[in-house]
């Protein structure tokens, strides 16, 4: 859990990845956020965030995609302003899958891949995918607001073997 005191303002999720060798396919991650409202946490999401959408009301938006990794640090970033999310919502889930094109793909077939979640300068979770190197898909965070409104964040890191678009479906299940 995050230090919460005040809960989560405005957060990052940053990835990185290298890009593929020469002559293959391009490797493509992709961050998706899941929202959930507040009287149904588990149930399905409100709506989901991804590289070609935002969050209705813009609190939940992508400000720089990559198709292809290019090897320079973090390409690829998704900013959640917890503290402009809708009192209607209680839970998101943040997680990165991998695009299937051509032959499966796993984290352990990407090079130098990882994701950190800050606020401001602090960080929050750092991974590498390590832990999840035969999965296709990966939770990353889960964001919850407490009893007092406040934002709080707990890593998640939990490998699926899915595709991108089930992955947004069972993303958000009760660990199992």
């Amino acid at each position: 859990m995050s230090d919460g005191s005040q809960g989560l303002g405005k957060v990052e999720v940053r990835l990185k990845w290298d890009p593929s060798p020469y002559g293959e396919p391009p490797r493509h991650l992709d961050i998706i956020a899941t929202t959930y409202p507040a009287d149904d946490p588990y149930g399905r999401p409100t709506y989901v965030v991804h590289y070609d959408s935002r969050s209705p009301d813009g609190t939940i938006n992508m400000s720089r995609h990559s198709r292809t990794g290019m090897g320079f640090g973090f390409v690829e970033v998704m900013v959640l302003e917890f503290d402009r999310l809708s009192s209607a919502y209680g839970r998101v889930v943040v997680g990165v899958a991998i695009h299937q094109n051509g032959h499966p793909r796993t984290f352990g077939d990407i090079s130098n891949a990882g994701v950190v979640v800050v606020e401001g300068y602090r960080q929050l979770i750092s991974d590498d995918f390590a832990r999840v190197a035969e999965a296709t898909a990966a939770t990353v965070a889960e964001f919850t607001r407490d009893s007092a409104g406040l934002w709080q964040v707990r890593e998640m890191i939990r490998g699926f073997d899915s595709d991108p678009v089930l992955f947004t479906a069972e993303m958000g299940s009760r660990q199992r």
